[in-house]
This record gives structure tokens, sequence and C-alpha cells, in this order.
């Protein structure tokens, strides 16, 4: 039930990506960037130093930076160490205890930390929306766009992603700013979410139109 040794593998390329369903495209203003679940606890998973690990926090480091800057807000989802087997539910069952109370295991790295403005909620499920006030969040600033980067792309990410659609939210999966138990396992949640529920883009092309009229 606990995660398991991730081995290494190259993060896809844009000409690798899946071909997207619908043809969105991320305005700051209707936006809010989701760093799902990068917590210590679930990158010690990949081996350190290597891919995906190193480029999928280059690149979501890099989503983050550009993200504030453009007034995007940026919300971190991250789970609660130590649950009650209540607060777990189901979860118990598939994954064991979580997240010891352990401040280091619950940290986020310094590349990709909460700064002041942003916002931490608390996360249950594999949806960032469940019992977090997530889509209050978003309703009340009128943005109806997410864009996510974390971990992992074929359960939470994937998740949040297909959640967002059940609310009209347009959603974005950074392909290179995700990562996940394997590649086979990374490529079948891009080519699932640009097929159902999203869009499949990349740290580079995600502002790129900002970025040019900058």
């Amino acid at each position: 039930m606990a995660l398991p040794a991730i081995s290494a593998y190259p993060l896809p390329t844009e000409h690798e990506l899946p071909a997207n369903r619908v043809s969105w495209t991320v305005d700051p203003r209707r936006a809010v960037l989701l760093v799902h679940d990068l917590q210590n606890h679930f990158l010690g998973a990949f081996p350190s130093g290597e891919q995906p690990l190193t480029g999928m926090l280059d690149n979501a480091a890099r989503v983050v930076r550009r993200s504030r800057a453009l007034g995007v807000p940026v919300v971190y989802s991250a789970q609660r160490g130590g649950q009650t087997p209540a607060e777990r539910g189901l979860q118990l069952d598939f994954w064991g205890p979580g997240v010891a109370d352990d401040p280091d295991a619950l940290a986020v790295p310094d590349a990709v930390a909460p700064s002041a403005g942003d916002t931490v909620l608390t996360k249950w499920k594999y949806s960032a929306f469940v019992r977090t006030g997530l889509e209050e969040l978003m309703r009340r600033s009128g943005r109806d766009q997410l864009v996510i980067v974390g971990v992992y792309a074929h359960i939470g990410v994937l998740m949040s992603a297909c959640d967002a659609w059940m609310r009209d939210f347009q959603a974005f999966v950074v392909a290179d700013a995700v990562a996940d138990f394997s590649r086979a396992d990374h490529d079948m949640a891009l080519r699932w979410a640009a097929g159902r529920c999203a869009v499949v883009t990349t740290a580079e092309a995600l502002f790129a139109k900002e970025a040019r009229s900058a």
C-alpha cells in the first residue's frame, strides 16, 4: 500500500504530446494555478537528481514564477500529516495511513514553495476540489481556468482536471511540469486528459502569447 519506488524516465517533449480535442488557451485574467501535492513525502519516491523529478520541479517552478508575475493566483494542495482513519477514509485501504506528521515530509521544496499571497489548501481526496474550498475560491475571484502542475499525473492531477471539467472550469495540464509512477502512467494520463477534459500543454507554451506581447 506504500508508494512505489519510481524508476527514472524522460519527460515527454512537445512533439510527443497527444492531440488536444479542444483549443482553449490560458488567459491570466481567468486562470488559477494549482500546485498539486508537491510535498517531499510524494517526491521521495523518485530517484533524486534524475528525470522526471529534476525537470518536473524546474518546469513547475518556472510556471509558478510566471504565474505570479502575471497576477495568476497560485494555490497549493497539501495533505496533512498524521491523519486519522476517519480522515483517510477509503484512501487508507488503497494507500495506507498517508503522510507522517513530520515537517520534512510535509514540506514543499524551496524552488516551488508557497510565497506570501499564495493559498494553501488541505487536500483530502484525489481531486483537489473535494472538501477544500477550491471551487469557491475560483468562483469568488471570477476565474474559470485551472492550470495544474505537480504529482501524480494519473491520480490527483488527472482527477482534479476531470473534476474541474465537471464544474465547468477549463483545465490545463502542463505535461512537463507533472510526473508519475512511470512514463506509461504519465502518457496515459496525458492522453486521457487531452481527449476527455483538458488541454495538455508545456511550460514553454503555457504563457507563450503573453511572452510574445511583453
